[in-house]
C-alpha cells in the first residue's frame, strides 16, 4: 500500500511541476507578445524594449532546459537577474542616484562572479559518473 502511494503522490507532484512549468510558459509568451504589440502600437523599438524581450526568452529557455534534463542550471537564473538589472540602469540612469548606480553595478559583479564560480566549480570539480543521476536516498534505503 505505501508503494502505490509513494508513486502516486510522485505522480501528483509531476502534473503539478508540469502544469508550474505550462503556466510559467504561456505566462511568459503572453508577456511577450504584449511587448511585441505595445512596440508596433508605438511604433518605436528601444533598447529597454529588446533587453525585455531578451528576459523573456531566456525564462523560455530555461523552462525548455528544465524540461529536457530535470534539472534547473543555477546559472540561467543568475543571467536573466543580470540582464534585468541591466535593463533597470539603462532605462533610470538620469533618474538614480549615483549610489544607487554603484549599488546596482556592485550587484551585476556579484552575479556575474557568481556565475563564473559555479561554471569554475562544475569543471574543475565535476560530479563522479552517475552521481547526478542518482535518487538521493537515505544509506539504508539504498542496501535494500
Amino acid at each position: 500500500m505505501a508503494g502505490k502511494t509513494h508513486k502516486a503522490s510522485r505522480h501528483l507532484l509531476k502534473l503539478i511541476e508540469y502544469g508550474g512549468l505550462a503556466i510559467i510558459t504561456i505566462a511568459t509568451l503572453i508577456a511577450g507578445a504584449q511587448e511585441i504589440f505595445r512596440m508596433v502600437d508605438e511604433r518605436l523599438v528601444t533598447l529597454a524594449d529588446l533587453l525585455m524581450l531578451f528576459i523573456y526568452l531566456e525564462v523560455v529557455a530555461m523552462v525548455a532546459v528544465y524540461l529536457d534534463s530535470g534539472k534547473l542550471p543555477v546559472r540561467m537564473p543568475l543571467y536573466i537577474a543580470i540582464v534585468a538589472l541591466a535593463r533597470y540602469l539603462a532605462l533610470d540612469i538620469k533618474n538614480i542616484d549615483s549610489w544607487e548606480v554603484i549599488a546596482v553595478a556592485t550587484a551585476i559583479l556579484i552575479l556575474a562572479a557568481s556565475a563564473l564560480l559555479i561554471r569554475y566549480g562544475k569543471h574543475r570539480y565535476p560530479f563522479p559518473a552517475g552521481d547526478h543521476d542518482q535518487n538521493w536516498e537515505a544509506p539504508d534505503n539504498k542496501q535494500k
